[in-house]
C-alpha cells in the first residue's frame, strides 16, 4: 500500500515523535475496560459509585476492595507486542514521549521511559490526606493507613471529578505541540481532555496517525488511518522503518 510507504519513509526522517495511548492497547493483553470489569458482585455499582472521592468518603472498604481486585488482575497480565513496539520506538527516535490514558502500568513495565501517566497508576497507592505516595502497604481486611500521617491510603489515580496532574497534562501538552508526528493509538478520542491533544498537534503541523479497531471522532482528521490491533500494526510497522 503506497500509504504505507509513505508512513514508512516519513518515520525515518522525523526526529520527535509524541503517542496518546488508550484502553484499547491494554485490552489485547487481556485487559477489561473500568466498565467491562464491573462483573459479579461488582455490577450492581455505578462506575461513580466505584471511583470517587464522595464515594470512597462514604464506603472506603468498597473502593478499597474494588481497587485490590483490579491491581491483581494487572499482575496476571504482561505487556503485548504493542506495548513492546512503543518502547522500541522510543529507543530509535530521539524525541519520544508516550502519553497514555492507561493506569495499569504496562506501558513501563514493557520498557518504555519517556511516560506521561494521565490518569494516575493502578500499582501505586498515596495518603487521602497529605498525598504522600506510600512505598509499601498491607492488603489486609481493612484499608490500610499513611505511614506519615495516619489518613486513609488510596489508588493514585485520577476519579471522576478530580482534575489530570498538573505537571503530567502541561507536559503531554507540550510534547503534543513539539512533535513532528503525533499517534492516537487505541483511544476513542471523546475523553477529554486528552482527546484535545492530537488537535493540538495538528494545528502546529503535525502529522496524524490512527491506529483503532474501529473509525473515531479523529479519524477523519487523521493524515494515516491504520485500522486493526495495534499489537499487531505497530511492530511490523516499527520493523519497516527501524530495522536494519
Amino acid at each position: 500500500m503506497d500509504f504505507l510507504a509513505d508512513l514508512v519513509n516519513l518515520l525515518r526522517q522525523v526526529k520527535c515523535i509524541a503517542v496518546l495511548t488508550g484502553a484499547g492497547v491494554s485490552q489485547e493483553s487481556g485487559l477489561r475496560t473500568f466498565r467491562d470489569a464491573q462483573t459479579g458482585m461488582w455490577a450492581q455499582h455505578k462506575p461513580e459509585d466505584l471511583a470517587s472521592p464522595e464515594a470512597f468518603a462514604r464506603d472506603p472498604k468498597l473502593i478499597w476492595d474494588w481497587y485490590a481486585m483490579r491491581r491483581a488482575r494487572v499482575g496476571e497480565v504482561e505487556p503485548n507486542p504493542g506495548h513492546f513496539a512503543l518502547a522500541e520506538m522510543e529507543k530509535m527516535v530521539p524525541n519520544f514521549t508516550l502519553i497514555t490514558q492507561n493506569v495499569d502500568g504496562l506501558h513501563r513495565k514493557a520498557g518504555t521511559t519517556n511516560l506521561l501517566e494521565l490518569h494516575g497508576n493502578l500499582q501505586r497507592v498515596r495518603c487521602s490526606e497529605c498525598n504522600l505516595v506510600a512505598k509499601t502497604w498491607e492488603e489486609n481486611l481493612e484499608v490500610p493507613r499513611c505511614a506519615n500521617c495516619g489518613g486513609l491510603l488510596r489508588p493514585d489515580v485520577v476519579w471522576f471529578g478530580e482534575p489530570l496532574p498538573r505537571a503530567a497534562l502541561e507536559s503531554a501538552v507540550e510534547a503534543a505541540r513539539a512533535c513532528q508526528v503525533f499517534f492516537s493509538i487505541g483511544t476513542s478520542g471523546l475523553v477529554q481532555p486528552a482527546a484535545a491533544l492530537a488537535y493540538a498537534a495538528r494545528n502546529r503541523g503535525a502529522v496524524l496517525v490512527e491506529v483503532n479497531l474501529e473509525p473515531t471522532p479523529l479519524t477523519g482528521k487523521t493524515d494515516f488511518f491504520l485500522q486493526g490491533r495495534s499489537g499487531e500494526i505497530l511492530p511490523g510497522l516499527v520493523g519497516a522503518v527501524w530495522s536494519p
